[in-house]
């Protein structure tokens, strides 16, 4: 998988509208380190985690529009637990955020849906791969948080759910 200078220049416009101030990415070989301005740079990370798996061409090749294949993998949603009792799921990664299927459609979920772990809740699309978001917890949905179509931060909360 190759980075093109156009999938560069889309991260920066994603690093920019978010409310982060660095981005490290790795691909391959391909070490990128984004800093906004006046941003220190971080101490050293040290990853005790093996690197994520990178994408094949087959998976690359998604079309870059909601209504097109979503990605079989679902990445699991960060879940938490508030003291109000309800469950907060978390997007597990930088994106735009849609809600339904296509423009127009039906939305995965809206207030009063039951969900079970496997439901998807939405789809975040990241460098033109739509990633399916799985609920993780079963029970009802009691506020849907994030806005369609937006673009939405690692570890936002996209909708609460009342567990079973």
């Amino acid at each position: 998988m190759s980075i093109s200078h156009d999938d560069v220049e889309r991260i920066i416009r994603l690093l920019e509208a978010s409310q982060f101030d660095e981005l490290h990415l790795e691909l391959e070989g391909l070490k990128l380190d984004l800093r906004r301005r006046g941003a220190a740079p971080a101490a050293p990370r040290v990853s005790t985690a093996p690197p994520a798996p990178v994408p094949t061409a087959a998976s690359s090749s998604a079309a870059a529009s909601p209504s097109s294949a979503v990605q079989q993998a679902a990445p699991s949603s960060t879940l938490v637990a508030v003291n109000t009792g309800l469950v907060d799921i978390k997007a597990p990664m930088l994106g735009t955020l849609y809600l339904a299927p296509k423009p127009g459609a039906e939305p995965f979920v809206r207030v009063g849906s039951q969900v079970e772990p496997d439901s998807v809740i939405g789809i975040v699309e990241v460098m033109k791969l739509m990633n399916s978001v799985a609920a993780g917890v079963s029970g009802e949905v009691v506020e849907v948080v994030a806005p369609d179509s937006q673009l939405v931060e690692f570890d936002q909360v996209l909708i609460r759910v009342r567990p079973r």
